[in-house]
């Protein structure tokens, strides 16, 4: 999630322990994370990254719910998500989304906007065979 370029909005990754709001940022259709009391800029999250939300999730309805049902918005009984992209065969639309522990997938441009969230966990990074290598010189004592 990050490819900004487009719609002029400063970004910088993820980190543990970050405190995300969602939002719409401005003057753009785009909806993602920004870190608390930094609205301007988006907070980039890889595939794989784990979220906790303060309470459970609220998304907007959209097609057959929104012209039939319901017009609020709708509650997701979960509070941790992981982050991942879908659709990426579909260059024209969205790809950023959250999935549930339950396994329903909403994209981030469902999400309710105001909603908090803190990063639990970021995707574990591939390692070349030098990195491994080091890192059991240094847990083996070798």
């Amino acid at each position: 999630m990050c490819d900004y370029s487009l719609h002029e909005v400063a970004s910088r990754p993820a980190k543990v322990g970050d405190r995300l709001v969602s939002t719409q940022f401005w003057n753009t259709t785009t909806h993602g994370f920004a870190a608390v009391g930094d609205p301007k800029v988006a907070v980039c999250l890889l595939p794989g990254t784990e979220i906790a939300f303060d309470n459970e999730v609220q998304r907007k309805e959209t097609g057959f719910f929104l012209s039939f049902f319901r017009k609020e918005s709708r509650y997701i009984p979960h509070k941790v998500g992981r982050f991942r992209q879908v659709n990426l065969d579909n260059p024209c639309t969205h790809h950023d989304a959250i999935e549930f522990p339950d396994g329903q997938i909403v994209l981030l441009t469902h999400l309710c906007v105001g909603q908090h969230a803190t990063v639990l966990q970021l995707p574990a990074q591939a390692m070349t065979p030098v990195t491994a290598e080091a890192r059991t010189r240094v847990t083996h004592g070798a």
